[in-house]
């Protein structure tokens, strides 16, 4: 099978995907600092696979170095590019940050595509692109707005880079926007790894549940919504996982219909984030302790998707509901609290 490059494989969504190409037959390798992520998520990949992943210690702002991975691997028939910083609110402290790392990475990659000639091409994006739309559910046709913090623009940035690098390439581009990404591997063996405070619900919810945080906050109750909190379209890691591998499916398949083009990943679903809090205190029968605060800069109030495309093009179809999303975060929270010395460095052996 094809030689797949996952940048940021011992992340959140990397590593899952690199369980889910390994499933379908595919020979994957990684690339990863570990800037943000921990280096044993891989070795928990091989846990459940029983393929052990080789990966690069790299950073791919830096163009020889990236370069030489694709000296190395000149096979490479694909890569799936998640590489990049994503908290909206460090973004808007350090927005320089964002912009030299989030899109140097992805320049120097779409160099050694041009030079490889590597003919697919997978790039991480977010429904942050809309910015805030006017209603939803939202499709790749609507038109965005501005982008609501630096996160946002280097993704609307990333996408306008990879349709201008595909009109003069003979390569393949897919650009898979997600909305919210949740809930963990089933086994509960990997999962969300947020690196200091975390900024998304789910795992603000799991780590107030276990104790690591004493409260969390709800950010705003007076928003034109039906409990006046944000909505956000939650969709399970897994099925997101799981749309890469088709992604790449397609690209080979050669059902193309153009050089680039664009799929919403979302369950089509609406939730408040009061309903997952709800939906936690359902499953995981404990109560949370939360507060309600105002609103925070770079939310936005309400957005979810229209699925219709990925479904009818890459024949993918999500299988996670709300109580088997917050579930799973749930276990794999528990299961990192029975690892902590593990992820501390303190002890090599997985459990």
């Amino acid at each position: 099978m094809p030689k797949i490059l996952v940048t940021g494989g011992s992340g959140y969504i990397g590593s899952h995907t690199l369980v889910d190409l390994i499933e379908n037959g595919y020979d994957v390798i990684s690339v990863d600092n570990n800037s943000r992520s921990n280096p044993i998520i891989l070795e928990r990949v091989e846990k459940i696979t029983g393929q052990k992943i080789k990966n690069y210690k790299v950073n791919l702002c830096n163009f020889d170095d990236t370069f030489a991975i694709f000296q190395e691997n000149t096979d490479i028939q694909g890569i799936i590019h998640f590489a990049a910083y994503k908290s909206v609110n460090e973004s808007v402290e350090n927005p320089l940050l964002y912009f030299e790392n989030n899109l140097y990475s992805l320049i120097n990659l779409l160099k050694c595509v041009q030079e490889f000639d590597v003919p697919w091409f997978v790039f991480s994006s977010s429904c942050t692109v809309y910015g805030n739309p006017e209603s939803s559910p939202v499709t790749e046709a609507t038109l965005p707005k501005p982008a609501e913090s630096p996160y946002g623009y280097t993704k609307q940035m990333g996408e306008q880079i990879v349709n201008e690098f595909a009109k003069s390439s003979a390569s393949k581009c897919i650009i898979l926007r997600y909305f919210n990404p949740v809930g963990a591997h089933p086994s509960a063996i990997i999962g969300e790894m947020p690196v200091g405070k975390p900024q998304n619900l789910f795992p603000a919810i799991t780590q107030t549940a276990i104790g690591k945080l004493p409260k969390m906050m709800v950010y705003g109750n007076d928003y034109p919504t039906r409990d006046g909190s944000c909505i956000r379209d939650f969709v399970h890691v897994c099925d997101i996982a799981n749309a890469h591998t088709l992604a790449i499916d397609y690209m080979a398949e050669g059902r193309n219909l153009s050089n680039c083009e664009v799929f919403n990943l979302g369950t089509g679903n609406g939730v408040t984030v009061f309903e997952a809090i709800n939906a936690f205190e359902k499953v995981s029968g404990a109560k949370l302790n939360y507060l309600v605060g105002p609103r925070r800069t770079g939310d936005i109030m309400a957005i979810y998707a229209n699925n219709d495309l990925a479904k009818k093009a890459l024949k993918w179809q999500p299988k996670y509901d709300l109580d088997e999303m917050v579930s799973t975060a749930w276990k794999w929270e528990q299961r990192l609290k029975a690892d902590e010395k593990v992820f501390d460095g303190k002890n090599s052996e997985l459990n």
